[in-house]
């Protein structure tokens, strides 16, 4: 697999809803001209990746949050990172599509470039099987499936039509790791988090370093005056709070200690 990560495109952890699962993918075209100069020119598809996400956060009548599409696929072979794994997406069409469905976008459309490479279609297999190790189920669909729309075009929706099958040449190399599911920390329980009843502030415990590293990642780093530390501070309440707060929880059911369902959406990794 060739991923290129968001950090290598200079983009900033996402800020698209966390969605851990879904049904399966749908598969996307641009559905505009598209420049044949994606061909030779691999640079060409880098600056066509960060436009697309530069128009999406511009569009004001939409409101994206990011880059609608959780990953792009370029005629090269490259697997462009969009919103990423465990994450909505903004391309399905509306709500209840976009919880159904991850979404990966070739970089093809109705004019100029319109047909996929071989290299291409490996690329969003890749990502196919990226998603599925990471929460997706098996359904491949096109995103007209369900949506009144001419997208993924013609060539790729033909292709999904078949199963979507991996073309001859770009299996993954000999000796190549299968995408593997990461290990996240088990749920400690809420007594972990407690003493006499109050956040255990002054507790010392790996688990807390990792888990206000996945706060700030997570975009809540603005109660930290200095990085996560070992021991639970008021700005670990602080953050983990306003993250319940962000997953819609209210009231009590948001405040001090983390409960089960939403330590599961944080993915704390195993320490």
């Amino acid at each position: 697999m060739k991923l290129v990560t968001r950090t290598a495109l200079g983009w900033p952890a996402t800020a698209a809803p966390v969605q851990a699962s879904t049904k399966g993918t749908k598969i996307h075209y641009e559905g505009t001209t598209v420049s044949t100069s994606l061909l030779t020119d691999h640079a060409a598809c880098i600056a066509e990746w960060k436009a697309i996400r530069k128009s999406h956060l511009a569009n004001v009548k939409e409101g994206y949050s990011d880059i609608a599409y959780n990953y792009g696929a370029c005629p090269h072979g490259y697997l462009l990172e969009g919103r990423g794994l465990g994450h909505r997406t903004g391309a399905n069409g509306n709500q209840p599509l976009n919880q159904a469905h991850y979404a990966i976008v070739g970089l093809v459309g109705d004019k100029g470039l319109t047909e996929p490479t071989d290299e291409m279609l490996g690329a969003i297999r890749d990502g196919i099987e990226l998603l599925r190790a990471h929460g997706a189920g098996t359904e491949i669909k096109g995103h007209r499936d369900g949506y009144a729309t001419e997208c993924p075009g013609g060539p790729l929706y033909a292709w999904v039509g078949k199963g979507a099958p991996r073309p001859a040449g770009t299996e993954p190399g000999p000796g190549a790791p299968a995408p593997s599911k990461p290990v996240y920390e088990p749920f400690p329980g809420s007594v972990f988090f407690l003493s006499k009843g109050k956040a255990a502030l002054g507790k010392s415990s790996p688990i807390f370093t990792a888990m206000g590293k996945r706060l700030v990642a997570r975009g809540f780093g603005r109660y930290y005056a200095v990085g996560p530390g070992p021991k639970l501070g008021q700005a670990d309440v602080n953050a983990y709070e306003a993250f319940q707060r962000s997953l819609g929880y209210t009231g009590a059911a948001a405040t001090w200690p983390p409960g089960p369902k939403s330590w599961s959406v944080l993915k704390v990794p195993n320490v």
